[in-house]
């Protein structure tokens, strides 16, 4: 904890002051004893009141060390919401992710993730969505409507999924769409290979990805998509979604119709392996989600640092509250313990 006006904790010598002053009183009023012939009554009557008659003092020098402290202007380190950043959602909506190893799918089960990361960004952090398959395509640009970005998110499953999974588009899209809401531009995506370094992005933009399953095709490797991001300065935060025993219907008598009536199981596990790769080269984390609960908690966590800076966040209030506190509780306990002899 650090202070804002750190000499002013001086005025906690206060403290030390009031217990010198209240010893003193204590002395003077002893000179003016009372004599009373039945010491036992006296004990009797008078002995825990003694003792408890300290703890409204205690209480009120709690009170008074709260609120020297207050004017120091106490604060502590913490994340606060960073300017201009933007945090690129990119979410994987092949067919694979139709599974059901995670309930109630794959899709489903991200696509609650992040309303979920979206309660805990800080109000003015923009947010992209790009979904992808076989290509990216931009669900919502950033913005710091959030509401769209949630209505987008209803939307997700009907993307088209087919063609397979380009994670290395992917990223490049990414990249390029946090470039473009960093400078003020607008473009299409059409090319992502030509995503090139910009050093304005670094510190303003993360991307958050999410995939279930290995790269399929597309014209970039994944590790030639994080080298972009790499260059660009953006960590990218990556979640492999999936158990490896997970599987996929294909095929049948009628659209998604299990075997044995004619359709056929495929096993759709995630590639962990090369998420982690791809967090690793670009300074980000990455997260094995095998279950909607464990999905759930990566996106918390990453929704309560994502779009923030380390920073001092003061607390004064805290302590104003808690002296406050301590004085009633202080002046409750005097009344009511206040000594009166019979």
């Amino acid at each position: 904890m650090t202070f804002e006006r750190p000499l002013l904790l001086l005025t906690l010598l206060a403290v030390p002051l009031a217990v010198a002053l209240y010893v003193l009183a204590e002395r003077r009023r002893m000179r003016y004893a009372i004599r009373y012939t039945n010491l036992d009554v006296l004990a009797g009557v008078a002995g825990d009141r003694y003792r408890r008659r300290f703890v409204p003092l205690a209480l009120f020098l709690l009170a008074l060390a709260a609120l020297c402290i207050g004017m120091a202007r106490p604060q502590h380190k913490t994340l606060v919401p960073r300017d201009r950043a933007t945090v690129i959602l990119v979410l994987d909506v092949s067919r694979s992710m139709q599974a059901k190893d995670v309930k109630p799918s794959r899709i489903g089960a991200a696509a609650e993730a992040v309303r979920t990361f979206l309660k805990r960004v800080p109000d003015r952090l923009q947010v992209g969505l790009i979904a992808f398959a076989g290509d990216p395509a931009v669900a919502n640009p950033p913005t710091t409507n959030h509401d769209l970005v949630r209505r987008s998110l209803d939307t997700i499953e009907w993307f088209p999924s087919f063609g397979g999974t380009a994670i290395g588009d992917a990223l490049a899209a990414a990249v390029k769409l946090g470039q473009q809401a960093v400078s003020g531009e607008s473009g299409n995506l059409a090319s992502v290979t030509t995503a090139a370094p910009n050093t304005q992005t670094r510190g303003l933009v993360s991307i958050l990805f999410l995939s279930d399953g290995a790269q399929t095709r597309g014209d970039l490797e994944p590790l030639e998509g994080a080298d972009l991001a790499k260059e660009a300065g953006i960590p990218v935060y990556t979640v492999a979604l999936g158990t490896p025993n997970g599987t996929l219907d294909f095929g049948g008598a009628y659209p998604g119709s299990p075997p044995p009536f004619g359709g056929r199981r495929v096993p759709v596990p995630p590639d962990p392996e090369t998420l982690r790769a791809i967090a690793n080269r670009t300074g980000g984390e990455f997260f094995a989600a095998q279950s909607a609960k464990s999905l759930q908690s990566a996106y918390r966590k990453l929704g309560s640092s994502l779009g923030r800076k380390p920073g001092q966040s003061e607390i004064t209030y805290a302590f104003l509250a808690g002296a406050a506190l301590l004085l009633v509780a202080a002046g409750l306990l005097s009344a009511l313990w206040s000594p009166r002899l019979p």
